[in-house]
C-alpha cells in the first residue's frame, strides 16, 4: 500500500512538472513570437554585400565619363562587373556625382555617390572641426543638420535625377531593395538620400552602407533616422579621420553633432609579428565608446582605404593627400 502511495505521488509530481514547464516554454513561446512580429527591422552587418557596395562607392570617384557610361571603366570589374548602369548625375558646379542602375548579384537598385575630390578635401577637412549645426530638417522639431550636407543632396540636380531614376527601375524590378552607398562626404549624401527616398517617397525597403561618413546632425535627427532608415550600416577603419568629424560633444547635450546607427568598425589586431584587419559591429546608439570613439582619430590613410579598395580619385597622387594629413596635423 504504501508503495503504490508513493508511486502514485511521484506520478502527480511529475505530470505536474510538465504542466508547469509546458505552460513556462508556451508562454516564452508566445512571447517570442510576439517580440518577432513587433520588432523593428534592424541593420545586420553583411560582409559579401559591404564588400560589392565598397567597389560601388569606389567606382563613383571616376572621371572618365565615357569609361563610366559604357561600364568599362578601371574600377567596374570584378564583383560589380555586371552593373546594369542606369543613369550618371553630375552636378558640375558642385563637384557632385552619382550614379544609379541594378546589381542582379545583391539583388538591387544601387545608388552610389561620389566623395570629397581632393582639390576640395583640405578645406573641407578644416571646416569640418568648426562647422555648426545651422539648419533646422524639416517637419521634425528640433532636429538640427548640417546645412552643406543637407544643400548638397537635396539642392542640387542629383536629387531629382536620382529619385525619378530609383522610382523608374523600380517599376522594372519589382521587391527589389535600393541599397545606398558612398564614401566620406559620399556617405553623407547617401544618408539624405535615403532618409528621402523613406520619408517622402514611401519606398519601403531601402538599406544603406557608408564608408567613413561624417557626423551630420544632432542626436534628435539621429535618432529621427534610426527609426525611418533602421537597416543602415556606417562602417569605419581605424583611425580614419573623418568618422571623428564634426566633433562630438557629450556636454552639449542636444547641440552637438551625433552619429546615426550602426557603427561597423575595421581596426587592426596584432599577434606579435602577425597583423590582420577585422571587424567588430557596434552598438545601437551610434556613438559605441569601444568602437572607432575608442582611438584617436588621426589617419587620413585610413580614409581613404575601406576592406581593401582604394576611394580616390583614380587620378590623385598620394603626395596631395599626405600634405593633407600634414596640414591636419598643423590643425
Amino acid at each position: 500500500m504504501f508503495s503504490l502511495n508513493l508511486q502514485v505521488d511521484m506520478a502527480t509530481k511529475w505530470i505536474f512538472w510538465v504542466v508547469i514547464v509546458g505552460v513556462l516554454f508556451g508562454l516564452a513561446s508566445t512571447q517570442d513570437f510576439n517580440a518577432i512580429i513587433t520588432k523593428k527591422p534592424e541593420a545586420v552587418y553583411n560582409h559579401t554585400a559591404a564588400l560589392i557596395l565598397v567597389k560601388f562607392a569606389s567606382a563613383a570617384y571616376t572621371d572618365d565619363q565615357a569609361a563610366l557610361q559604357a561600364w568599362t571603366c578601371h574600377r567596374c570589374g570584378g564583383l560589380i562587373q555586371g552593373f546594369q548602369l542606369s543613369e550618371v548625375i553630375v552636378d558640375v558646379p558642385n563637384s557632385l556625382q552619382a550614379i544609379v542602375g541594378i546589381a542582379e548579384n545583391l539583388p538591387a537598385i544601387v545608388v552610389a555617390f561620389r566623395g570629397t575630390q581632393e582639390t576640395s578635401f583640405q578645406n573641407w577637412l578644416a571646416d569640418l572641426y568648426f562647422t555648426q549645426l545651422d539648419f533646422n530638417y524639416p517637419s521634425v522639431k528640433d532636429a538640427m543638420v548640417h546645412h552643406g550636407f543637407y544643400s548638397a543632396y537635396h539642392n542640387t540636380t542629383l536629387q531629382p535625377h536620382i529619385v525619378a531614376a530609383v522610382q523608374s527601375l523600380l517599376q522594372q524590378r519589382n521587391g527589389f531593395s535600393v541599397m545606398v552607398t558612398g564614401h566620406s562626404m559620399g556617405g553623407a549624401l547617401a544618408s539624405f538620400c535615403a532618409l528621402d527616398l523613406v520619408v517622402n517617397y514611401n519606398i519601403q525597403d531601402v538599406q544603406v552602407v557608408t564608408f567613413g561618413q561624417p557626423r551630420i546632425g544632432n542626436p534628435i535627427f539621429a535618432s529621427f533616422y534610426d527609426s525611418s532608415v533602421p537597416k543602415t550600416i556606417r562602417m569605419t577603419h581605424g583611425h580614419d579621420i573623418i568618422p571623428h568629424l564634426p566633433p562630438y560633444y557629450t556636454i552639449l547635450e542636444e547641440r552637438t553633432y551625433h552619429h546615426v546607427a550602426r557603427e561597423v568598425w575595421i581596426y587592426t589586431v596584432d599577434f606579435g609579428i602577425l597583423t590582420y584587419e577585422t571587424t567588430r559591429v557596434c552598438d545601437e546608439t551610434g556613438e559605441d565608446p569601444t568602437c572607432s570613439r575608442s582611438v584617436f582619430g588621426d589617419s587620413i590613410s585610413d580614409h581613404l582605404m575601406y576592406l581593401g579598395t582604394v576611394l580616390r580619385t583614380e587620378h590623385s597622387s598620394d603626395s596631395g593627400w599626405w600634405l593633407s594629413e600634414r596640414q591636419y596635423n598643423s590643425l
